[in-house]
């Protein structure tokens, strides 16, 4: 690893860091609608979408010498993210099924005003208890149980190297309230932006950094900055 990404609390230890890349928009991210994992609509990325990873992943390209794998979930707008970012990083791409979007059910392609209207009582409870799931989905304390299964496999296969992982909002931030040792509810107080790039870093002892939280392609080098 480089000394770039060996800054923080971590310095002078290995760690294996993740890049953790949400998918660029869909039909779904633009109406701002409930767009879950395989059991949904499953769509593709939009042509602005993938505008947005295509950016992303030139701002990645200083990655393309310590990055050898990206890691994506097996969802369709997530895989097309993946197949982009590690076109540009010359990686092979894999795919862990438990970096999914959680199952949204029966509010699967609604917007939350008409998640509202519809099952106002339903979606009161779900913004407030993570054991709620929506009706004939899952609720965020399952998505977190499997979501940290597939960071454990993640960790062991890539100890002491850089993964790109390719995902959606629910599990990258799942990944990030574990990181802090924040509680699960934490989710509801981030924001991820489409083709954004959140960076953590896990070390041997348990520790973890955050070292990036919905970072966008900007003009200067993020590199050179000390932001990974």
């Amino acid at each position: 690893m480089s000394e770039k990404t060996a800054r923080g609390w971590g310095a002078g230890a290995a760690a294996t860091t993740l890049v953790l890349v949400r998918h660029g928009v869909t039909k779904h991210t633009a109406a701002k609608a409930f767009s879950g994992g395989l059991g949904g609509d499953n769509p593709p990325l939009t042509q602005e979408g993938r505008e947005q990873v295509m950016l992303t992943a030139e701002w990645l390209k200083p990655l393309a010498s310590s990055v050898s794998t990206v890691v994506t979930s097996p969802v369709l707008r997530t895989v097309e993210t993946g197949e982009l970012v590690a076109g540009a990083l010359d990686a092979r791409l894999v795919e862990e099924p438990a970096f999914a979007e959680i199952e949204f059910g029966e509010w699967e392609g609604l917007t939350f005003g008409e998640v509202a209207e519809r099952f106002p009582d339903e979606m009161k409870s779900w913004m407030g208890a993570t054991e709620v799931a929506p009706p004939g989905g899952e609720s965020f304390d399952s998505a977190q149980a499997r979501v940290l299964d597939g960071l454990s496999r993640v960790l062991e296969a890539h100890a002491g190297e850089t993964v790109v992982v390719t995902s959606h909002v629910s599990p990258i931030k799942l990944i990030v309230a574990h990181a802090l040792g924040a509680p699960i509810g934490g989710v509801f107080s981030m924001e991820l932006s489409p083709a954004s790039v959140t960076v953590v870093s896990f070390f041997a002892d348990d520790r973890a950094s955050m070292r990036l939280f919905n970072g966008l392609p900007v003009s200067r080098d993020p590199f050179a900055a000390g932001l990974f």
